[in-house]
């Protein structure tokens, strides 16, 4: 199976962000309108407010001192000290609400992210590497949610800001206002010239950081096998020239995002040199052609123009960073949930395990077959163990049976019901699964067996683990049932941890069970135990079982011999080791080296 998105590669883009996908991402935010619209009410009145003090300093100037009207000097006074409270009031509500409406969005669009996750099927996770998962749900979300928050508030308010202090420059001067707009088509040349560039180079870096958190995912997971054989050095250079890859990359962004602030720098200031030559020669000419308010003012303004501008820039720095990262959350809850259950889809009941394999086709990678055409039967109650060799398809064909991947062609059946036409949690609910790697969450002991079914009490728990021959060695650790277990369980043995996986699938109940290599890796006494209790689990119930040991299937009432995209031979044990074709080959070979 091609394994796509390791940290080796870049991430290569499946959609291109448009309307569609910018309204998936914009219902984020309509929860929360309310707030949004009080905040910018309250700043939008914080704003004219602040953006009036110009006018007010030209009108002390040119209206209030000549015409020695203290009173008048007294109200502008009076009006800075209120202009200043609602300013420090608005800044102060404005950070409690964009708080809020940030880390709502970021909790809804992590919860759904989560949700997408939960029913994506096997091959997604089959073939990504899973830093490149969390990078998503934890990095990118984050930066997402602040741009939706305050960023949206902030864009609607400085468009608006510039529209007011326009309107007070063409007040006072509409000569001297023109020629303080001069510069901007400058700007916006320079901005359309970069714009493609930067928002490329930003998605370079999203693929190098994303690139960065899988290697360091990973290394975290391979963490023994480094240090077993002793490859701390080669690790730390990987991780070295994936650290300079995300430095580098970060720089070019940046080159791109600085480019416009020098542009907005020289035209301000250019522009205010040009306002003062104007005014000075002027009034140098004639004294009453021009008011020195009328250029303190001017110049105020010019330098409060171009605060928006700076603002505005760098929020679209921000926006071509993040779109970067938007792409990829959008990307991830558009990934097709292939194993959804269909519409009109029927609850499947409860079942008494007859199975049937209809010229079932499958293949992992597009025109590569794992099986063709396979065909077989399964009675309820009937034992089925699936040899061969590895890669042969045997996990394949139970995974398909759960619809853990769709089928390429033919069907399965269970008590007649076409699997493909019920519901996954109808069809999942009648399955108990062991899995070849028995993966234990970080928790107690006896919150692991209950994963099987959460409702159990606890003394079911424990008839569980009894009936798995688990109960003695649990009762026989420290804390017992309230041991806790670390991440994976690497606290405990593997046949310790297999132990509790079986209690596990015990406590389901399901009429279906599926024993993925439950006896590998583990020694004869344990193997013993495991044995016992799996034949107490298989007890009236279908069972597939994989097994590399030959000799703990001696009883199944079907051995499938999987091997050339099919089935190779079936038969009881008796009557396989007659034919004395594959299955007799495998025995008798595995049983001599024994």
């Amino acid at each position: 199976m091609a394994k796509v998105n390791t940290y080796q590669k870049d991430e290569e883009l499946k959609i291109k962000l448009g309307k569609k996908e910018i309204k998936k991402i914009a219902h984020y935010i309509k929860p929360y309108k309310k707030e949004f619209i009080l905040t910018f009410i309250i700043l939008v009145i914080a704003m004219v407010a602040a953006t009036s003090m110009p006018y007010l300093i030209q009108n002390a100037l040119d209206v209030q001192i000549p015409n020695k009207n203290v009173k008048g000097l007294l109200t502008i006074g009076i009006a800075f000290v209120l202009i200043t409270l609602i300013s420090i009031l608005a800044a102060s509500l404005r950070m409690k609400y964009m708080n809020y409406i940030g880390q709502n969005i970021i909790f809804d669009m992590r919860k759904d992210l989560f949700k997408t996750l939960q029913h994506l099927p096997f091959s997604y996770f089959d073939t990504r590497s899973h830093g490149k998962i969390l990078v998503r749900v934890v990095n990118y979300v984050n930066t997402i949610a602040d741009m939706f928050s305050s960023g949206l508030v902030t864009a609607v308010l400085e468009i608006l800001s510039l529209g007011v202090i326009v309107y007070f420059m063409f007040s006072i001067s509409p000569r001297l206002s023109f020629i303080a707009l001069a510069g901007v088509p400058f700007l916006v040349i320079t901005t359309l010239l970069i714009r493609k560039k930067q928002r490329r180079a930003w998605q370079v870096h999203s693929n190098k950081h994303s690139n960065l958190t899988a290697y360091l995912h990973e290394s975290i997971n391979g963490i023994k096998i480094t240090q077993a054989f002793v490859h701390e050095k080669k690790s730390s250079r990987i991780f070295s020239r994936l650290c300079t890859e995300t430095y580098r990359s970060f720089l070019e962004g940046k080159k791109y995002e600085l480019m416009r602030i020098p542009a907005i720098t020289i035209i301000s200031d250019l522009t205010i040199c040009i306002i003062y030559y104007i005014g000075v020669s002027a009034i140098a000419k004639d004294p009453a052609s021009m008011q020195i308010g009328v250029i303190v003012a001017m110049v105020a303004y010019i330098q409060r123009f171009w605060e928006p501008i700076k603002n505005i820039i760098n929020l679209y720095n921000n926006i071509i960073t993040n779109v970067a990262y938007l792409d990829r959350i959008v990307e991830m809850l558009d990934e097709p949930q292939e194993l959804s259950s269909p519409e009109g889809a029927l609850e499947l009941p409860e079942s008494t395990g007859n199975i049937v394999f209809d010229n079932v086709t499958f293949g992992y990678e597009d025109g590569i077959n794992v099986l063709e055409n396979v065909s077989f039967e399964i009675k309820s109650g009937q034992s089925v163990a699936l040899i061969g060799p590895t890669g042969a398809g045997k996990t394949t064909i139970v995974n398909l049976l759960g619809k853990y991947y769709n089928l390429n062609g033919g069907r399965i059946l269970v008590d007649g019901y076409d699997i493909s036409k019920v519901t996954l949690s109808s069809l999942r609910a009648q399955i108990g699964y062991m899995f070849q790697d028995s993966f234990l969450f970080s928790g107690t002991i006896m919150e692991n067996i209950r994963y099987g079914r959460l409702d159990a009490t606890d003394e079911e728990v424990m008839e569980a683990a009894k009936a798995v021959n688990a109960h003695n060695f649990i009762v026989g650790l420290k804390n017992g049932y309230d041991t806790f277990v670390s991440e994976r369980g690497s606290s405990l043995s593997v046949g310790q941890r297999q132990l509790i996986s079986l209690a596990r699938t015990m406590l389901r109940s399901a009429n279906i069970l599926i024993l993925d290599e439950a006896t590998s890796n583990i020694d004869s006494e344990t193997e013993a135990k495991l044995l016992e209790g799996m034949n107490k689990l298989m007890e009236g119930r279908t069972s597939f079982v994989i097994a590399h040991r030959l000799s703990t299937i001696k009883n199944a009432d079907k051995i499938m011999v999987i091997a050339n995209k099919g089935i190779e031979e079936s038969g009881t044990f008796d009557e396989l080791m007659k034919k004395k074709g594959r299955f007799y080959e495998l025995y008798t070979k595995q049983h001599s080296l024994d």
